[in-house]
């Protein structure tokens, strides 16, 4: 990997991380505390730092893609990955077994 290269990788793997510990957030605890305990505002805060870490997250997969060259297949993964739970931590796992990402 060139300089450039590792660049984008490490910054799309600290991007992912962080948004996948907000949807883990949003769904663990924001989302009990309004339906349970009645406190939408967990949601609305919780839910609006997601929110844009979920658009940041979209808008950095391609370019990534572009640098890394990767194929429809891993880009569309990586895409899936950010609506699902736990997905970017799995997808990053399965880069890191590829040799794609370092650290």
């Amino acid at each position: 990997m060139n300089t450039e290269q590792i660049k984008w990788a490490r910054r799309f793997k600290w991007i992912s991380l962080i948004e996948g510990l907000s949807f883990l957030l949003l769904l663990g605890i924001a989302m009990p505390l309004k339906y349970m305990f009645d406190m939408p505002m967990a949601v609305t805060y919780v839910g609006w730092v997601h929110g844009l870490l979920f658009i940041v997250y979209i808008y950095i997969v391609f370019p990534t893609a572009k640098s890394l060259k990767w194929e429809f297949g891993r880009t569309f993964f990586a895409l899936l990955a950010s609506v699902l739970p736990f997905g970017p931590f799995i997808f990053d796992r399965n880069l890191k077994k590829s040799q794609q990402i370092p650290l």
